[in-house]
């Protein structure tokens, strides 16, 4: 299963909290990424808040892999976790809408 995971900042923190994490913090990405959990890590254009995308087999397993990031486990931040499914609306472009063939749910 992919699943988005979309960091969210502690408030009121300063960027010299971070300081002493980060090289940790791109280690233990790389070591994810290693493990083939981290598919993709990037930071959004508009804040130097990180977003990523795995691939695990439940949202337990990524939780447990967000909570091994040495960010984390200070307390810095936090992550929102969204399971995704694969887009089926394709199926539109090779159904006949009026045998009732297209997926219903949109």
């Amino acid at each position: 299963m992919k699943i988005l995971a979309l960091e969210k900042e502690v408030p009121n923190l300063r960027s010299v909290d971070f300081a002493p994490y980060l090289r940790a913090e791109a280690r233990r990405v790389w070591e994810l990424m290693q493990m083939g959990i981290l598919r993709e890590a990037h930071f959004r254009q508009d804040q130097r808040l990180a977003v990523l995308v795995l691939e695990c087999d439940q949202l337990g397993q990524a939780q447990t892999a967000l909570e091994s990031l040495p960010l984390v486990q200070a307390g810095l931040i936090t992550f929102e976790l969204i399971a995704l499914r694969p887009y089926d609306g394709l199926a539109r472009l090779f159904g006949d809408a009026e045998a009732g063939d297209l997926p219903t749910n949109r």
